[in-house]
């Protein structure tokens, strides 16, 4: 795939610990020793009182700086691997699909080049917008 040994069949060979975090760890080899994303959400004194949606993307924003190298950016191999563990739920049953082997397979062109934030957030919106777990969350019962 993009040369740094990940697959959509390897994403679940990962072992992260997600108790009361979304991502805390660095998807490089570096092994620094990460804050949960919980404690550091929790230390922003301006989300206390946000938005259900202004926490999930201030969560989003967290997982992928805490990824990202110093310049803010990830290489497009570095964003592919954080897709495939955080957002493997999302992923689930898209991984024969066109668009989806589309997008994959952009991250593995020019597996050099890096990408931004904004171009990170394009990637989790259009895997949101095709994932059948989409579907599932629009048809949740909303009232009793």
């Amino acid at each position: 795939m993009c040369g740094c040994s990940s697959s959509t069949t390897e994403a679940t060979s990962y072992s992260l610990d997600h108790s009361n975090d979304v991502s805390s760890t660095k998807v490089s080899k570096k092994t620094l020793k990460r804050i949960p994303i919980s404690k550091q959400m929790a230390s922003i004194k301006g989300l206390r009182k946000s938005s259900d949606l202004e926490k999930a993307m201030a969560t989003a924003a967290l997982v992928y700086d805490n990824a990202a190298d110093a310049e803010g950016k990830l290489s497009k191999c570095e964003a592919k691997k954080l897709l495939l563990i955080q957002f493997m739920h999302f992923i689930k049953g898209q991984e024969t699909k066109p668009k989806y082997l589309e997008m994959m397979s952009a991250l593995d062109e020019n597996k050099n080049d890096k990408i931004d934030f904004e171009d990170f957030m394009v990637h989790v919106v259009s895997l949101t917008l095709m994932s059948d777990l989409r579907q599932e969350v629009q048809n949740v019962r909303k009232t009793k």
